[in-house]
């Protein structure tokens, strides 16, 4: 068994479609929309088979994104090395997003940086 993909829905399909594609690499389908509904998505693949689908549709709530809560954390994304995750932080750095931690080597022996990236998601990229 393997998970199939991820999804997540965004107020701004676009940005988050091009941030995934701009600093992780992730290549999107077309898109799909349904007028009907008005709902619109993109597949977002990576280089390991990964997908993830971001979503947008009318109507969504977008209550804050407390660190503390119950539910998903992060989409952790392995760069293959430490010179990968100090390069990509320092450009997310200075592209205005912020990190929360890192990059560092944590307790349980991961080195990686947090940022906080897509409407207050939590995005973590390790080696």
């Amino acid at each position: 068994m393997k998970i199939e993909h991820i999804a997540m829905y965004v107020n701004d399909l676009e940005a988050a479609r091009e941030f995934f594609i701009r600093y992780l690499g992730g290549r999107s389908d077309d898109g799909y929309h349904n007028a009907k509904t008005g709902f619109r998505s993109y597949f977002i693949s990576f280089e390991d088979g990964a997908r993830l689908e971001i979503m947008n549709k009318p109507g969504l709530s977008d209550p804050d994104k407390d660190p503390n809560r119950t539910g998903y954390a992060h989409i952790a994304f392995s760069l293959g090395s430490k010179e990968a995750v100090d390069s990509l932080s320092s450009q997310l750095k200075s592209d205005g997003f912020e990190i929360v931690s890192g990059p560092r080597i944590t307790g349980d022996g991961y080195y990686e940086s947090c940022i906080v990236a897509i409407e207050d998601n939590r995005i973590e990229i390790t080696e």
